[in-house]
């Protein structure tokens, strides 16, 4: 199952919003102009399902309404995401969740839905609020997506949301978790404990992850082998690797003498494996070297065929961008305004489709309306 629609209404920087997404999705645009908001509509879905979550912590832990709702909202702001199910791109949904949230205007001003909706198919199958919500308005500060006994009739809508994954791996809290004091951001979606993650997972299937990832390192980095997932004295789980040199059998180095790159590749790769739900990246190309980064898009096309899943990505980066792969269909270009940041396909702006049909890879075509127009200046700084 994919989300094969997005429709966005006062959500962050976006203040309508209606796209059709495929597969695999690149999400472009300037710095600032919203790529991380757009991809956290997913996650915040993930949120008010995941257990311990909820519509209210969902909401809190954005900073309430006012930090989620778009600065460019007039008379009408309410916060509205709707969301199209289908089973391949190009296919007919098989079923769309939508939400609307305000905030009270009395008494604790919390966060309430407007409405809540779930189709199957095209038939409504559910509908907010209700005669119960009606004499309980209290029933609208949580949604049915998030309640078990509420959720049956749509539960695989539920769990495809619970199941949306994000890694943003961050090398330092790889490298040294226990420097970085307190509890950890739920999900952990910068990797201070992917190592426990890596060291859950069943023996087989971890083993033959690593397996294929350390296939995969070789090439990037050729002195490596033997990448094993091991534990210390203490029972703390590491990653292990043999690196040859000019001793015979070469010496042993864990994660925290691994380089940024090879941790970021590890993780990026680890993800790309681990399961077939919707998986979101942000600038997987961060810390590789540039060979590597021209050859992620046909890497994540292979793997992700082999998982059936969809794959949405932010990036700005004019190497991951040229491979001739890429169509204009999976393009987003997002354009930041006064009134809030427009999606669009690329292959659908005259001025993209004309040179894209003219043969330019998509980098070619869309780099130069990224790049800040005054960007020169900073060296003028004093």
């Amino acid at each position: 199952m994919i989300i094969s629609r997005v429709i966005l209404k006062n959500w962050r920087n976006f203040r309508n919003v209606d796209v059709s997404l495929g597969n695999r999705v690149f999400i472009i645009g300037p710095n600032a102009s919203g790529k991380s908001n757009f991809l956290d509509v997913f996650r915040f879905l993930r949120d008010i399902v995941k257990p311990g979550g909820g519509l209210q912590k969902a909401i809190s832990d954005r900073g309430g309404v006012s930090k989620i709702r778009c600065l460019a909202a007039r008379r009408y702001s309410d916060i509205e995401i709707e969301i199209e199910l289908s089973e391949s791109s190009g296919q007919n949904p098989i079923g769309k969740y939508a939400i609307g949230v305000k905030q009270q205007q009395t008494g604790k001003h919390l966060p309430v839905l407007r409405y809540e909706r779930v189709w199957r198919g095209n038939e409504l199958i559910r509908e907010r609020p209700d005669k119960q919500d009606n004499k309980d308005n209290m029933r609208l500060t949580q949604t049915h997506l998030e309640q078990i006994n509420a959720n049956q009739p749509f539960r695989d809508i539920a769990s495809f949301f619970e199941s949306v994954l994000y890694l943003h791996l961050v090398p330092q809290l790889l490298r040294y978790p226990t420097a970085f004091s307190g509890p950890g951001i739920p999900e952990d979606p910068f990797g201070r404990y992917f190592l426990e993650r890596v060291a859950k997972t069943p023996e087989k299937t971890r083993q033959s992850r690593l397996n294929k990832i350390e296939a995969a390192l070789r090439k990037a980095v050729p002195q490596l082998k033997n990448l094993i997932e091991t534990k210390d004295e203490m029972g703390i789980p590491h990653l292990e690797a043999t690196y040859e040199h000019w001793r015979a059998k070469g010496a042993k180095q864990r994660e925290d003498q691994f380089s940024d790159g090879t941790l970021r590749l590890l993780g990026l790769l680890w993800s790309l494996l681990e399961s077939d739900s919707l998986l979101l990246l942000e600038e997987p190309e961060l810390s590789l070297n540039r060979e590597i980064v021209i050859q992620l898009p046909g890497l994540i096309s292979r793997l992700q065929r082999q998982k059936k899943r969809q794959i949405i990505l932010s990036t700005h980066n004019e190497d991951l961008l040229s491979d001739k792969g890429i169509s204009g269909q999976e393009i987003l270009f997002l354009t930041p305004s006064p009134e809030g940041t427009k999606i669009e396909p690329a292959s659908s702006i005259p001025e993209f489709k004309k040179l894209l049909e003219g043969g330019l890879t998509v980098a070619e075509v869309v780099m130069p309306k990224v790049s800040p127009k005054n960007a020169y200046q900073l060296a003028l700084i004093k």
